[in-house]
């Protein structure tokens, strides 16, 4: 395993806002602040002295007005999404040529009235479904270039959209401090079926008592609008077996804190978390499954996860990165380190060698994995994906499951002093049956070296110390708003300013527990 943060001038030194790698090629596209769509080859580093693959500049699409949100690329790579501040939402086609395949616009889709903040193809790459600052998910048809239908029933932004791979349901995600549920009931006219999705459940509390003998009481699933970012990137896995959502936030007992954690609902029951993924003091903003899956490794038979395969997926928070497989519960790789302000996407290469995540300070990183180094690639045919009508994981009809046997205890620790005097630390230690893992992050305002990305593994991956560099020329990055008058100025401002405390916390242990019918 190799990567860290790759030191070349993406964009400018603005903000990048997201990128996603193009399926049969690998070429990635990030875009940002700039208002362009950018192109960028890499060189594996395997068998040279480098420490981080090498990245080329391609060319660039310049067409939108504004801040780019979010690029998604079709499953078959002929198209890409583009959706950009303003409601601005592109549709680009690829053309050989004879001087090679360049990008042009195909179509506009016009209906969203404020940015455009998260889209997803479907499977067949016929539709899409997009998520907006003005409260609402619009399911388009491509093809036709036409709004099939809004999805209205937020009260406030859509910071995140997922389409189910089986193609019956469709999750949305907002700041109202609620994820939404939708299944597609079709409506026939004259012997046609039309896309008629529904919303089937909303999940914002949780209404279980807390712990055993506790009164019964309600408490919020899911960070509210203060969260410091514009996203909250959700995902189905690629077989359609579970939800992966991000922004969670539950407390553990009436009087403690909250926690940070993703969580996994099991597509038998999406009405409430299967599983909760306690991660460190920072919120999880964005989640992304591995394209790729890997045969089992044999190494834990009674994990939550009843898959004749591995799926492998990582976690983003604002800070740090942490990537799972289905087989060992506790993550195989914790990353930290990587940037000075908030991580904003993330996304896997096709044939799962690279993982890449962007940040608001203007940088990439990269992250490539040796040859069967996450494992053996699992063949898969249309009779070995799980069926609709089994569980992939372990769990009761009626509970909600954290497991505290697997992934043992969290300890998150942040010390921090007055800027210039002292680096803040991040302490997380992993007591599963994987083993610990101790990421440090050393930050110091006033040198010139920059920060180190330590990638910890904590399972079959391995172990390694991958130390980046920063130059003096990310240290000038303006951590400034997109516009303005943009509606989004208020979260940028909370991404890009904190003021560290002068006071030390105690330092604290959290520990999952299982949250009992």
């Amino acid at each position: 395993m190799k990567g860290g943060t790759v030191q070349i001038s993406w964009h400018e030194g603005k903000p990048i806002l997201t990128l996603d790698f193009h399926p049969p090629s690998s070429t990635l596209a990030t875009a940002g602040a700039d208002f362009d769509i950018k192109f960028w080859s890499i060189k594996s580093a395997a068998g040279t002295q480098r420490k981080l693959p090498q990245v080329s500049y391609v060319n660039s699409l310049s067409y939108h007005s504004s801040a780019i949100n979010v690029v998604r690329f079709s499953s078959s790579g002929e198209l890409l999404a583009s959706g950009a501040d303003g409601g601005e939402l592109i549709i680009w086609k690829l053309h050989s040529t004879d001087t090679g395949e360049t990008w042009k616009v195909l179509k506009m889709l016009r209906s969203h009235h404020k940015d455009i903040l998260d889209l997803q193809w479907s499977t067949d790459s016929t539709h899409i479904i997009s998520g907006s600052v003005d409260n609402s998910c619009i399911i388009w048809d491509v093809n036709k270039g036409i709004n099939l239908q809004t999805l209205d029933t937020h009260a406030h932004y859509v910071q995140g959209v997922a389409w189910d791979p089986l193609g019956k349901y469709a999750a949305s995600l907002s700041s109202d401090r609620t994820c939404r549920i939708y299944i597609n009931k079709p409506l026939k006219s004259k012997g046609i079926e039309k896309i008629n999705y529904v919303c089937r459940h909303v999940i914002s509390k949780a209404e279980q008592p807390l712990l055993k003998n506790s009164t019964s009481t309600k408490y919020h699933l899911f960070h509210d609008e203060t969260l410091p970012s514009f996203f909250r990137r959700l995902a189905w896995s690629p077989d359609g077996s579970f939800l992966l959502v991000p922004s969670g936030s539950y407390k553990i007992g009436t009087a403690s804190e909250s926690v940070n954690a993703a969580y996994i609902f099991s597509r038998k029951d999406l009405s409430r978390p299967a599983i909760q993924l306690p991660c460190a003091s920072k919120a999880v903003v964005a989640v992304r499954f591995c394209p790729i899956f890997f045969n089992l490794r044999g190494t834990n038979p009674a994990g939550l996860f009843k898959l004749p395969y591995r799926i492998i997926f990582a976690v983003a928070t604002l800070n740090s990165l942490y990537i799972y497989d289905t087989e060992s519960t506790p993550p195989i790789a914790i990353l930290a380190g990587l940037h000075y302000a908030p991580i904003t996407d993330i996304a896997w290469s096709s044939d799962a060698r690279y993982l890449a995540l962007s940040s608001q300070d203007g940088f990439s990183s990269l992250v490539e994995f040796d040859n069967d180094e996450l494992g053996s690639p699992f063949p898969i045919s249309g009779g070995k994906v799980l069926e609709e009508c089994n569980s992939p994981l372990q769990t009761s009809n009626d509970t909600v499951i954290v497991p505290t046997g697997y992934v043992g205890a969290i300890v998150a620790q942040s010390r921090k002093t007055k800027a210039g005097e002292k680096s803040d630390d991040m302490v997380i230690d992993s007591t599963g049956n994987a083993g610990a893992a101790i990421t440090e992050n050393r930050k110091n305002e006033t040198e010139e070296k920059g920060d180190c990305m330590i990638i910890e593994g904590t399972g079959s991956v391995g172990a390694a110390v991958l130390d980046s560099r920063k130059t003096e020329a990310q240290e000038k990055v303006e951590k400034q708003p997109l516009s303005s008058d943009s509606v989004k100025s208020g979260p940028e401002k909370k991404a890009g300013k904190q003021t560290p405390s002068t006071k030390k916390p105690t330092r604290k242990r959290i520990t999952p527990i299982p949250i009992d019918p």
